[in-house]
């Protein structure tokens, strides 16, 4: 088999070689960093968020009232990135801590006032990029995304366990 020399110097391609660029995981990552720094650039600027502390209020923003294990389980953020986030988000007054009246040791989060009206504000603004990136898709296009981000996560979630004791935490 006749080895291909890459563009850019490096070592010519091997059957069998991990070619990052190519690879899936990699993709959807960098594809995943790329569209959170552009509307991280929104809520940094505006609102003085990081992208885990913007997460982190999403999430409470939607369900309410959750632990801080919810959060890990529902956004794939490893412990300390949440754990800094809420430190930040309840000494800035946006996130409330309570004890759980079920188990004092759990802390259950909330958003405060202040919290609930960011929330709303950048909502629209994080609606606006996603169709923004979308319109690269025509709505079959998109459906068909949909499926196949399911799909994914569905056979990610099966791999999870097998490769990292079920932590699901993404480089």
């Amino acid at each position: 088999m006749k080895l291909n020399p890459s563009p850019l110097g490096e070592a010519p391609e091997k059957p069998g070689s991990l070619i990052l660029e190519r690879f899936v995981p990699y993709r959807l990552s960098v594809l995943s960093n790329t569209v959170s720094r552009a509307i991280a650039r929104i809520y940094a600027q505006r609102f003085d968020l990081t992208i885990p502390e913007w997460r982190v209020m999403a999430q409470l923003g939607r369900h309410r009232r959750l632990t801080a294990s919810d959060i890990i389980g529902l956004t794939a953020m490893d412990k300390v990135r949440v754990s800094r986030a809420v430190a930040r988000l309840v000494g800035s007054r946006r996130v409330e801590a309570r004890s759980d009246t079920a188990d004092r040791r759990r802390q259950v989060l909330m958003l405060t006032t202040a919290g609930r009206r960011i929330y709303r504000e950048i909502v629209p603004l994080a609606l606006e990029r996603e169709t923004r990136l979308l319109e690269a898709l025509d709505p079959k296009e998109r459906k068909v995304l949909d499926r196949m981000l399911a799909k994914l996560q569905g056979q990610a979630s099966a791999l999870a366990p097998a490769a990292d004791g079920g932590a699901g935490v993404p480089d």
